[in-house]
């Protein structure tokens, strides 16, 4: 599950700041957030964030394993650590 609404939490961001900054509504954020979403929607909200796209996966509980699923395109990319999010990343640099 992505920690996008622990990570706006932290930061004191609400939902409603995000949506409105990224010039949608809230009901299509949280689709967004709750769906597939894809590689540029989280590097959208993290730079709202102002924290990398990683931090959404990456639980400050260590014993808690990564797991995800991020679309790129057409491509559906399962997420199972850091490793895994850093070469996914990487991958779509440029794009």
């Amino acid at each position: 599950m992505l920690r996008i609404k622990e990570v706006a939490k932290e930061k004191g961001i609400s939902m409603e700041e995000i949506a409105n900054t990224l010039g949608i509504n809230r009901v299509s954020l949280s689709r967004n957030i709750n769906g597939n979403p894809t590689i540029e929607t989280l590097g959208k909200i993290a730079e709202v964030l102002r924290v990398d796209v990683k931090d959404f996966f990456v639980s400050s509980n260590e014993d808690i394993p990564i797991k995800g699923f991020v679309k790129v395109g057409n491509t559906i990319h399962e997420i199972g650590s850091t490793e895994d999010l850093e070469k996914l990343l990487e991958l779509t640099k440029g794009e």
